[in-house]
Protein backbone atom coordinates (compact mmCIF):
# COMPACT_ATOMS: atom_id res chain seq x y z
CA UNK A 1 0.00 0.00 0.00
CA UNK A 2 1.45 3.51 -0.82
CA UNK A 3 1.70 6.51 1.51
CA UNK A 4 -0.93 8.22 -0.16
CA UNK A 5 -3.20 5.69 0.18
CA UNK A 6 -2.55 5.56 3.91
CA UNK A 7 -2.79 9.28 3.87
CA UNK A 8 -6.17 8.90 2.27
CA UNK A 9 -7.48 5.60 4.35
CA UNK A 10 -6.59 7.38 7.53
CA UNK A 11 -8.08 10.56 6.92
CA UNK A 12 -11.24 8.80 5.95
CA UNK A 13 -10.88 7.22 9.35
CA UNK A 14 -11.27 10.75 10.52
CA UNK A 15 -14.23 11.62 8.86
CA UNK A 16 -16.14 8.25 10.02
CA UNK A 17 -15.64 9.63 13.72
CA UNK A 18 -18.64 11.52 12.57
CA UNK A 19 -21.13 9.41 11.63
CA UNK A 20 -21.28 8.97 15.56
CA UNK A 21 -20.26 12.45 16.86
CA UNK A 22 -21.52 15.24 15.54
CA UNK A 23 -18.92 17.77 17.14
CA UNK A 24 -15.78 16.39 18.51
CA UNK A 25 -12.49 18.26 19.83
CA UNK A 26 -9.01 18.22 18.55
CA UNK A 27 -8.14 15.73 21.69
CA UNK A 28 -11.00 13.40 21.17
CA UNK A 29 -10.14 13.27 17.61
CA UNK A 30 -6.97 11.61 18.57
CA UNK A 31 -8.67 9.29 21.41
CA UNK A 32 -10.75 7.94 18.92
CA UNK A 33 -8.76 7.62 15.97
CA UNK A 34 -5.77 5.97 18.15
CA UNK A 35 -3.26 8.38 15.79
CA UNK A 36 -0.23 10.83 16.66
CA UNK A 37 -1.35 14.39 17.18
CA UNK A 38 0.86 15.37 14.67
CA UNK A 39 -0.80 13.18 11.67
CA UNK A 40 -4.27 14.39 13.27
CA UNK A 41 -3.02 17.98 13.17
CA UNK A 42 -1.83 17.79 9.55
CA UNK A 43 -4.90 15.90 8.73
CA UNK A 44 -7.61 18.24 10.18
CA UNK A 45 -5.46 21.78 8.45
CA UNK A 46 -6.11 20.02 5.16
CA UNK A 47 -9.77 19.02 5.61
CA UNK A 48 -10.80 22.65 6.41
CA UNK A 49 -8.90 23.76 3.80
CA UNK A 50 -11.00 21.53 2.02
CA UNK A 51 -14.53 22.67 3.99
CA UNK A 52 -14.97 18.76 4.39
CA UNK A 53 -14.76 20.42 8.53
CA UNK A 54 -15.14 23.10 10.22
CA UNK A 55 -13.48 24.08 13.24
CA UNK A 56 -16.18 26.67 15.22
CA UNK A 57 -15.38 28.79 17.88
CA UNK A 58 -15.60 26.68 20.86
CA UNK A 59 -12.92 24.72 19.14
CA UNK A 60 -14.94 21.87 18.19
CA UNK A 61 -14.99 20.52 14.68
CA UNK A 62 -17.88 19.57 12.44
CA UNK A 63 -18.44 18.03 9.22
CA UNK A 64 -18.92 20.57 6.93
CA UNK A 65 -21.72 22.22 4.85
CA UNK A 66 -19.80 20.73 1.35
CA UNK A 67 -21.86 17.15 2.68
CA UNK A 68 -24.45 18.72 2.19
CA UNK A 69 -23.92 19.42 -1.45
CA UNK A 70 -22.69 16.00 -1.81
CA UNK A 71 -25.60 15.06 -0.73
CA UNK A 72 -27.93 16.67 -2.20
CA UNK A 73 -26.35 15.26 -5.70
CA UNK A 74 -26.38 11.90 -5.43
CA UNK A 75 -30.07 11.60 -3.94
CA UNK A 76 -31.44 13.77 -6.72
CA UNK A 77 -29.41 11.89 -9.04
CA UNK A 78 -30.64 8.60 -7.95
CA UNK A 79 -34.24 10.05 -7.56
CA UNK A 80 -34.29 10.96 -10.72
CA UNK A 81 -32.19 8.03 -12.79
CA UNK A 82 -35.13 5.54 -10.45
CA UNK A 83 -38.32 8.12 -11.95
CA UNK A 84 -36.98 8.56 -15.51
CA UNK A 85 -35.99 5.03 -16.07
CA UNK A 86 -39.42 3.52 -16.57
CA UNK A 87 -40.24 6.51 -18.73
CA UNK A 88 -37.53 5.64 -20.91
CA UNK A 89 -37.63 2.17 -21.50
CA UNK A 90 -41.10 3.01 -22.67
CA UNK A 91 -39.55 5.59 -25.18
CA UNK A 92 -37.55 3.37 -26.55
CA UNK A 93 -39.68 0.53 -26.94
CA UNK A 94 -41.69 3.00 -29.46
CA UNK A 95 -38.92 4.61 -31.16
CA UNK A 96 -36.15 2.60 -31.41
CA UNK A 97 -33.16 4.62 -30.98
CA UNK A 98 -30.92 5.64 -28.04
CA UNK A 99 -32.87 7.10 -25.11
CA UNK A 100 -30.06 9.32 -23.04
CA UNK A 101 -30.16 10.78 -19.49
CA UNK A 102 -28.28 13.94 -18.31
CA UNK A 103 -28.22 16.36 -15.55
CA UNK A 104 -26.48 19.47 -15.04
CA UNK A 105 -22.92 19.47 -13.62
CA UNK A 106 -20.80 23.16 -13.97
CA UNK A 107 -20.35 24.12 -17.48
CA UNK A 108 -20.84 20.17 -18.77
CA UNK A 109 -23.89 17.98 -19.06
CA UNK A 110 -23.08 14.75 -17.68
CA UNK A 111 -24.90 11.04 -18.81
CA UNK A 112 -25.85 9.35 -15.87
CA UNK A 113 -28.38 6.23 -17.98
CA UNK A 114 -28.82 5.47 -21.07
CA UNK A 115 -31.03 2.60 -22.77
CA UNK A 116 -30.20 1.24 -26.73
CA UNK A 117 -30.93 -2.23 -26.35
CA UNK A 118 -33.27 -1.93 -29.43
CA UNK A 119 -31.05 0.38 -31.31
CA UNK A 120 -29.53 -1.47 -34.16
CA UNK A 121 -26.37 0.87 -34.71
CA UNK A 122 -24.65 2.15 -31.15
CA UNK A 123 -23.78 5.41 -30.88
CA UNK A 124 -21.00 6.96 -28.94
CA UNK A 125 -22.59 7.99 -25.80
CA UNK A 126 -22.05 6.54 -22.35
CA UNK A 127 -23.20 6.55 -18.76
CA UNK A 128 -20.99 9.07 -17.24
CA UNK A 129 -19.79 10.66 -20.26
CA UNK A 130 -19.80 14.21 -20.08
CA UNK A 131 -20.73 17.16 -23.22
CA UNK A 132 -19.73 20.99 -22.72
CA UNK A 133 -23.43 22.95 -23.15
CA UNK A 134 -22.83 24.27 -26.10
CA UNK A 135 -22.62 20.79 -27.77
CA UNK A 136 -25.39 18.20 -28.82
CA UNK A 137 -29.18 18.91 -28.62
CA UNK A 138 -28.78 17.22 -24.97
CA UNK A 139 -26.32 19.38 -23.78
CA UNK A 140 -27.90 22.40 -25.12
CA UNK A 141 -31.19 21.66 -24.02
CA UNK A 142 -29.54 22.10 -20.52
CA UNK A 143 -28.28 25.22 -21.29
CA UNK A 144 -30.86 26.86 -23.14
CA UNK A 145 -33.59 26.47 -20.40
CA UNK A 146 -31.05 28.15 -17.62
CA UNK A 147 -31.66 32.29 -16.76
CA UNK A 148 -30.51 34.47 -18.99
CA UNK A 149 -27.42 35.37 -16.45
CA UNK A 150 -26.74 31.88 -16.22
CA UNK A 151 -26.04 32.05 -20.30
CA UNK A 152 -24.58 35.53 -19.91
CA UNK A 153 -21.87 34.01 -17.59
CA UNK A 154 -21.35 31.05 -19.32
CA UNK A 155 -20.36 32.80 -22.59
CA UNK A 156 -17.64 35.13 -20.66
CA UNK A 157 -15.87 31.58 -20.08
CA UNK A 158 -16.83 29.39 -22.12
CA UNK A 159 -13.67 28.00 -25.13
CA UNK A 160 -15.36 26.56 -27.90
CA UNK A 161 -14.00 23.30 -29.32
CA UNK A 162 -15.20 22.27 -32.42
CA UNK A 163 -15.73 18.20 -31.97
CA UNK A 164 -17.19 17.26 -35.17
CA UNK A 165 -18.21 19.04 -38.54
CA UNK A 166 -21.48 20.88 -37.01
CA UNK A 167 -20.03 22.00 -33.86
CA UNK A 168 -21.35 25.20 -32.67
CA UNK A 169 -18.23 27.37 -31.89
CA UNK A 170 -20.15 30.95 -32.57
CA UNK A 171 -21.44 32.60 -29.80
CA UNK A 172 -24.36 34.30 -31.68
CA UNK A 173 -24.97 31.07 -33.31
CA UNK A 174 -25.44 29.18 -30.21
CA UNK A 175 -27.43 31.99 -28.91
CA UNK A 176 -29.95 31.55 -32.01
CA UNK A 177 -30.43 28.08 -31.09
CA UNK A 178 -30.84 28.92 -27.38
CA UNK A 179 -33.94 31.09 -28.94
CA UNK A 180 -35.29 28.55 -30.96
CA UNK A 181 -35.32 25.82 -28.80
CA UNK A 182 -37.42 28.39 -25.88
CA UNK A 183 -39.81 28.95 -28.99
CA UNK A 184 -40.29 24.79 -29.60
CA UNK A 185 -39.53 23.22 -26.32
CA UNK A 186 -36.33 21.32 -27.54
CA UNK A 187 -32.98 21.17 -29.25
CA UNK A 188 -32.11 19.16 -32.16
CA UNK A 189 -28.67 18.27 -33.92
CA UNK A 190 -26.60 16.76 -36.76
CA UNK A 191 -23.12 16.34 -36.62
CA UNK A 192 -22.14 18.13 -33.40
CA UNK A 193 -20.31 15.89 -31.47
CA UNK A 194 -19.54 13.05 -33.66
CA UNK A 195 -20.70 13.16 -37.46
CA UNK A 196 -23.41 11.33 -38.89
CA UNK A 197 -25.36 11.31 -36.34
CA UNK A 198 -28.46 13.40 -34.69
CA UNK A 199 -30.08 14.18 -31.65
CA UNK A 200 -33.46 15.91 -30.17
CA UNK A 201 -33.83 16.53 -26.66
CA UNK A 202 -36.46 18.35 -23.87
CA UNK A 203 -35.38 19.82 -20.37
CA UNK A 204 -35.83 18.38 -16.88
CA UNK A 205 -37.18 20.52 -14.43
CA UNK A 206 -37.02 19.97 -11.07
CA UNK A 207 -39.76 21.28 -8.09
CA UNK A 208 -38.28 24.53 -8.29
CA UNK A 209 -38.89 24.87 -11.75
CA UNK A 210 -35.07 24.84 -13.07
CA UNK A 211 -33.66 22.57 -15.59
CA UNK A 212 -31.64 20.12 -14.37
CA UNK A 213 -31.04 17.94 -17.36
CA UNK A 214 -32.31 16.92 -20.19
CA UNK A 215 -34.07 13.61 -21.93
CA UNK A 216 -33.04 12.92 -25.84
CA UNK A 217 -33.38 10.10 -28.45
CA UNK A 218 -30.39 9.89 -30.52
CA UNK A 219 -29.47 7.80 -33.72
CA UNK A 220 -27.49 7.97 -37.20
CA UNK A 221 -28.36 10.86 -39.34
CA UNK A 222 -30.31 9.54 -41.77
CA UNK A 223 -33.09 8.48 -39.75
CA UNK A 224 -33.97 12.24 -38.42
CA UNK A 225 -35.69 13.28 -41.75
CA UNK A 226 -38.05 16.54 -41.19
CA UNK A 227 -41.38 14.49 -40.32
CA UNK A 228 -39.53 11.87 -38.51
CA UNK A 229 -38.00 14.68 -36.04
CA UNK A 230 -41.67 16.18 -35.68
CA UNK A 231 -42.89 12.87 -34.51
CA UNK A 232 -39.67 12.28 -31.93
CA UNK A 233 -40.00 15.99 -31.03
CA UNK A 234 -43.44 15.13 -29.32
CA UNK A 235 -42.30 12.38 -27.92
CA UNK A 236 -38.79 13.15 -26.27
CA UNK A 237 -40.82 16.40 -24.99
CA UNK A 238 -44.15 14.57 -23.89
CA UNK A 239 -41.49 12.21 -21.77
CA UNK A 240 -39.00 14.78 -20.16
CA UNK A 241 -42.35 16.60 -18.93
CA UNK A 242 -43.14 12.95 -16.86
CA UNK A 243 -40.10 12.83 -15.60
CA UNK A 244 -40.08 16.32 -14.44
CA UNK A 245 -43.61 15.82 -12.79
CA UNK A 246 -42.23 12.42 -10.92
CA UNK A 247 -39.81 14.91 -9.14
CA UNK A 248 -41.92 17.10 -7.92
CA UNK A 249 -42.21 19.60 -11.10
CA UNK A 250 -45.48 21.56 -11.68
CA UNK A 251 -46.83 23.97 -14.30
Amino acid sequence: MSIMNKTVIRTMELLYLFTDHPELTFQEIVELSGMPKSSVYRMLLSLEEMKFLEKKEDTKYRLGTIFLTFGHLVSSRMNIRQIAEPIMRRLHSEVHQAVNLTILEGDEAIYIEKIDELQKVKLYTSVGRRSPLYGGACARAVLSFQSDEFIEEYLERVEFIAYSNNTITDRKQLLASIEDARKIGYTFSKSELENHTASIAAPIYNSEGKAIGSLSVAGIEIEFSDSAVEHLSEKVKAAAKKISEGIGYEK
